[in-house]
């Protein structure tokens, strides 16, 4: 017991280290920030949600203490709440339906499917974004001026372009903040807990057998819900705000579909690595061919490419038995 408190805390002060680097302007802190929900993520999936939980109130604790009430808030919002509910979110598990083992028991566990937590985290990256973003500003137009006013500050000082130009950016980058800062928070939650899975998993103390990522298919209203949020964001105000974040955030999962369809479609090609380091290689460069992914992943929604076109397993042989 006292070893678990003991995981949990370092597992939280580890996190709030990696969180607080920032104040440091130091360019491996950028890294270190993305990474600190990784501590409390591996505490939760190797030795349960709860004490992550009291890990992170801890951290956030400290923080705050240290650095003021701001930090603490978003501490909080940003790194120990999505840590510690995915974490509990992983975990969950129930006896599977018509699996009873002779001695009268369940023999098998359902656990939480991927995909609903992919979707948590959807959710959580619009909330942190929002929460987030409301803090430059009380209201929808505070903040996208208070953004933008900031923004033009930066820029002016590491660039020489003139002042017009630079209050053009500004705006343009406000506008698209919502949707970046959505996208950010959805890739940083994801990698993390993929993670925090595959350290847990080499470690020997996950909780739960490792996912078919492969067979990821997300529920028909995933779709609906993103046709929702496009049509939101072209609002003003809060709404569009939120629409804008959610956007974002759900075309990400589309993209995450996609790419579990491709890993499953080039199952047995002799190209297979070519075809997926390439792929891989070209989002992460440039960034834009990750829209073929939303695209694919879509698609996959709609027509079911892995239903029709996955390699199937030779028929066996009638003297096989």
């Amino acid at each position: 017991m006292i070893f678990n408190i003991l995981i949990n805390l370092a597992a939280g002060c580890a996190s709030a280290l990696m969180f607080g680097s920032l104040v440091s302007g130091a360019m491996i802190s950028v890294l270190l920030f993305y990474l600190a929900p990784l501590p409390l993520m591996v505490a939760a999936l190797g030795w349960g949600s709860a004490g992550a939980a009291i890990g992170g109130l801890a951290a956030a604790l400290g923080l705050g203490t240290i650095f003021g009430l701001p930090y603490l808030a978003a501490f909080l919002v940003t790194i120990a709440l999505p840590a510690w509910w995915l974490g509990r979110l992983a975990l969950l598990g129930r006896a599977a339906p018509l699996a009873m083992s002779p001695s009268g028991g369940p023999s098998t566990l359902e656990w939480y499917p991927v995909e609903r937590i992919l979707l948590w985290i959807a959710g959580l990256a619009t909330l942190t974004t929002v929460v987030m973003l409301f803090t430059v500003g009380g209201d929808s137009n505070s903040f996208t001026e208070g953004l933008r006013n900031s923004l033009i500050k930066v820029l002016s000082e590491s660039s020489s372009s003139p002042r017009g130009d630079i209050e053009q950016l500004a705006t343009a980058l406000a506008a698209v903040a919502p949707s970046a800062g959505a996208l950010m928070a959805m890739m940083t939650l994801t990698v993390n807990l993929w993670l925090a899975g595959k350290i847990t998993a080499m470690s020997g103390h996950l909780q739960r057998p490792w996912p078919d990522l492969n067979a990821l298919t997300l529920p028909p209203m995933t779709l609906a819900a993103l046709s929702l949020a496009v049509a939101g964001s072209f609002l003003d105000g809060l709404p569009g705000i939120v629409s804008r974040a959610a956007t974002a955030a759900l075309m990400m999962v589309y993209a995450l579909q996609g790419l579990a369809t491709l890993h499953t479609l080039t199952q047995g090609s002799r190209n297979r690595t070519f075809i997926l380091g390439s792929s891989y290689a070209l989002c992460m460069v440039f960034g834009w061919p990750i829209l073929l992914a939303v695209a694919f992943g879509i698609a996959e929604a709609l027509f079911g490419f892995r239903r029709r076109f996955a390699r199937q397993p030779p028929p066996r042989a009638a003297n096989d038995d």
